[in-house]
């Protein structure tokens, strides 16, 4: 009966000890991004985004972390508060649309006549060096052409912890819709 107790009142301090609180992230969108000008005059251009792809594993609930050049590691208790690739688009039009002031950004498509934007994602992860990586492609259709680019930056991450993670992934993000703006805004 005594051993009975004992092993009861370690199994209850384990469990105790053992709880892991977890945690959720949303990406910021940016504040300032910079301006694009454009020369466009009448009513104003859509641009649709359609579509931001990640790969399958960007596409889990977890953060993702390289911890050597073959590695990665996906957090359990350190997860996306709502799936990366619908955070990745909304954020992408918020920037975009701040951006471009002369164009209409948009999730959906609307009238006839607009450009569509398609993103692939393949880099999205911090990295075993104190860097971020956000890497991959976008796809524009304008008018009857389609431009194609690649984007690959690493950034610095100035403080440890998922938080400064997210918040350096998320100025690296902004800093792609910028590059993509200029993209767009030079294709008129």
């Amino acid at each position: 009966m005594k051993k009975a107790m004992i092993a009861g009142a370690m199994l209850l301090l384990a469990g105790c000890s053992s709880t892991i609180d977890t945690t959720y992230y949303q990406l910021p969108a940016g504040s300032n991004p910079v301006r694009v000008s454009s020369n466009i005059s009448g009513a104003q251009p859509m641009l649709w985004v359609e579509h931001v792809n990640v790969p399958d594993y960007l596409a889990g609930n977890g953060l993702v972390y390289q911890t050597s050049d073959v590695k990665y590691v996906i957090a359990t208790n350190n997860l996306w508060a709502s799936p990366l690739d619908q955070q990745l688009q909304q954020t992408l039009v918020t920037n975009l649309g701040r951006a471009l002031p002369g164009r209409v950004v948009a999730l959906s498509p609307h009238g006839e006549g607009y450009d569509t934007l398609n993103v692939s994602v393949t880099g999205f992860q911090g990295r075993y060096d104190g860097q971020v990586v956000v890497s991959g492609e976008w796809l524009l259709q304008h008018h009857d052409r389609l431009i194609k680019r690649s984007f690959s930056l690493t950034i610095p991450q100035t403080e440890d912890g998922y938080d400064a993670m997210v918040r350096t992934l998320a100025t690296g993000w902004q800093q792609t819709a910028q590059q993509i703006a200029e993209g767009v805004a030079a294709q008129n």
